[in-house]
């Protein structure tokens, strides 16, 4: 996975083109290293899985 895959993903979250993304435990820093670099960085919500995956989605406005 490299950081235009991740930015990519980022879009398609943002715009429903996708519901959710699940991030291998393998991927995770690189995934996170790209996604805490966006502007709208606190609008994402990652749910971790057991085995290490985590699986985020787009919440505007959750943190609130």
């Amino acid at each position: 996975m490299n950081k235009e895959d991740i930015i990519m993903i980022l879009q398609q979250l943002r715009s429903k083109e996708i519901e959710t993304y699940r991030v291998l435990k393998k991927d995770f820093l690189t995934f996170c290293g790209v996604l805490l670099k966006q502007e709208d960085a606190i609008d994402f919500r990652g749910n971790a899985q057991h085995g290490g995956e985590t699986i985020y989605t787009y919440e505007p406005g959750w943190t609130k």
